[in-house]
């Protein structure tokens, strides 16, 4: 598969050098407004309450498991998910609001990164099972000799009544996610919260979400109506065209210093909008009133491809091309670079850049607040429902990091959840409910290693510990928004497998499976790719939009997944010519830097650079179109 050229680094800035003690907190600088001192601290937790460590359970963590009895089935072989331990309190990544307690001495030798604290009554995460996938309850053990009166279960019944349950699991060859919350695996729904980016609740379906708005098609196979050639770029050039946009009547995508609109049902070419320069960001959402916005350099770049200062804000209409207004903080050198944009309510926020974060009113372009001076500036911003910022305080190359809900009109933040010493990163999963994710290890910024999910107080929920080589996820680095296959909604974060073994003739294959944002905990979530590599895009009220690379003679497929059975339902189905695969497998669909949208029986893939092909031969492309009908 061709892999997509990957941006040039730029060159080294001279990083800021603050004062090496941070305050406690500094409002974003209003530029209209004068300065207000910041909020009140948040009184300390009373004794026991949110904070105070759990003691473990007995039989927890490396405990000796019990043998199943004489005559039981035998253990599964290498690969099948194992049943996870009793949760433990374990080092974590964040801790609620306070300075982090001295952690106790790790199992084995273990280093921790962070003291993770957990209310009365919560219980860490538990240790994970292979693969990630959610485990089958455990049969009990029969009661030896009897007791308090009841009587003690046969070993022969205990055998066929385990037997029959392993069974159960193992129809049609494959392995059957059972839950594995406290309740035997019922569901638990009721902590789901609405919200675009975290799915809402129904009254058809309480806790896991309404009916989506996608329907099935007359016809579930596409056609191809727009095949855009990338134009030319000099030999060791990446040029930008970062940005698309889909409402019900227009397809828009960036072009080079440019952005076009197109009709989404035919791919006719509607207007053409001038930008000063190439695309640096772009919202990846449209208002209601089919507005976007995207950041872009101050002027075209020269024939060396040496870039310009990504300042100038641009708002447009997607469905008339119609500018509405560009803004820029500074000029010249001191204009502030930007790349990451995001709407909440009227409210543009622009983050991304080494100078800290601004915002601007949608409807007349007035800046609300600009970077703040200091030593803590926000990396950048993630909207929707509500606007989320992530934050760094403290001296170069020894940050610590924050995020904050913010008020959107102000940029005060509603509250503060700070992260441990030594995280170096936070990527905003979903902002309704608030959901985010750092990384560890030399990747840390592209890769994810703990979920963190919040209630509407910024109190800590649950942590959930994630293997990246268990599962498959992109995440642009330096940016807070841009994670690919990690869907937040109905209560639970959805992930896909990374790909495995499936046996017989389908070779490789994965699946997408969840854990409960309450809990901590896998589900019995589990959608198999069969042949094709499956993958969840975003959220359709309550059900999963997927996405499904097919194998070499099928074409990929969008597909809705079902909440409470995870059933497919296919909605669009590529044109399965190889010509048509390699102009998809091209854009890489899915991974960081990536566009792809689907809405209404209509399918687009766009790239967000673009270089010199390999040879005269191949044919690239800026974007496909493929609409079912």
């Amino acid at each position: 598969m061709t892999q997509p050229p990957q941006q040039p680094p730029q060159p080294p800035q001279q990083p800021p050098q603050p004062p090496s003690e941070p305050p406690q907190d500094a409002f974003r600088k209003q530029p209209e407004q004068p300065q207000e001192a910041p909020p009140a601290a948040p009184p300390a937790p009373p004794a026991g309450g949110f904070g105070a460590p759990t003691p473990p359970p007995p039989g927890g963590f490396g405990a000796p498991t019990p043998p199943p009895p004489q005559g039981a089935p035998a253990a599964p072989a290498y690969g099948y998910p194992q049943p996870p331990a009793e949760p433990q309190g374990q080092p974590g990544y964040g801790y609620p609001g306070q300075q982090p307690q001295q952690p106790p001495t790790p199992a084995y030798g273990q280093q921790p990164y962070g003291q993770q604290q957990f209310a009365p009554g919560q219980q860490p995460y538990g240790q994970q099972p292979q693969y990630g996938y959610p485990q089958p309850p455990t049969a009990p053990m029969p009661p030896v000799g009897g007791g308090g009166g009841k009587k003690s279960v046969s070993p022969v019944v205990w055998i066929v009544t385990a037997a029959v349950v392993v069974i159960a699991l193992i129809v049609g060859g494959g392995i059957l996610y059972a839950g594995s919350s406290d309740d035997g695996g019922k569901d638990d729904t009721s902590n789901s919260a609405d919200g675009k980016k975290g799915g809402g609740k129904g009254k058809d379906s309480p806790g896991l979400g309404g009916a989506g708005e996608e329907k099935v098609p007359g016809s579930t196979a596409a056609q191809l109506t727009l095949q855009l050639p990338a134009p030319k770029v000099g030999k060791d050039n990446v040029d930008s065209v970062m940005g698309s946009w889909l409402t019900d009547k227009t397809y828009a995508k960036a072009g080079v210093n440019e952005i076009v609109g197109y009709d989404a049902n035919t791919g006719k070419k509607g207007w053409t909008l001038e930008l000063p320069g190439q695309t640096c960001g772009a919202t990846t959402a449209v208002t209601k009133d089919a507005l976007a916005a995207v950041v872009s350099e101050d002027a075209k770049r020269p024939k060396d491809g040496a870039h310009q200062t990504c300042s100038q804000v641009t708002l447009f209409d997607v469905n008339s091309g119609e500018k509405k207004w560009t803004k820029s903080i500074g000029s010249g050198s001191e204009a502030i670079p930007f790349e990451e944009l995001s709407i909440t309510g009227d409210t543009l926020a622009a983050g991304g850049g080494l100078r800290g974060g601004a915002a601007f009113d949608i409807k007349s372009g007035k800046i609300l607040w600009k970077p703040q001076q200091g030593t803590c500036e926000d990396v950048g911003y993630s909207g929707g429902e509500q606007l989320v910022a992530v934050r760094k305080c403290g001296d170069y190359d020894n940050e610590k990091y924050e995020v904050q809900l913010l008020d959107p009109t102000s940029g005060r933040p509603k509250w503060t959840y700070k992260l441990a010493s030594g995280v170096d990163n936070a990527k905003v999963l979903s902002t309704n409910p608030v959901v985010f994710a750092v990384g560890a290890g030399d990747n840390s910024a592209g890769t994810i290693s703990d979920i963190f999910s919040m209630d509407a107080n910024g109190k800590l929920i649950t942590k959930i510990a994630i293997d990246d080589e268990k599962y498959d996820f992109d995440c642009e680095v330096g940016h807070i928004e841009g994670c690919t296959k990690v869907v937040v909604g109905n209560g639970r974060v959805y992930l896909a497998t990374r790909q495995h073994d499936a046996g017989g003739d389908i070779g490789q294959t994965n699946e997408v499976v969840s854990y409960d944002l309450k809990t901590g905990k896998t589900t019995a979530d589990r959608a198999d790719g069969g042949e094709y590599e499956i993958f969840p895009m975003r959220m359709d009220g309550g059900n999963i939009l997927a996405y499904k690379d097919g194998p070499y003679d099928k074409g990929s497929q969008i597909v809705t997944l079902d909440p409470k059975t995870m059933k497919q339902t296919t909605l669009l189905e590529t044109p399965a010519t190889q010509t048509v695969k390699d102009a998809i497998s091209s854009m890489v669909p899915g991974n960081s830097g990536a566009e792809l949208l689907y809405s209404n029986g209509r399918l687009y893939f766009g790239k967000g650079l673009i270089s010199a092909p390999y040879s005269a031969d191949d044919k690239d492309y800026t974007a496909l179109g493929f609409v079912a009908k």
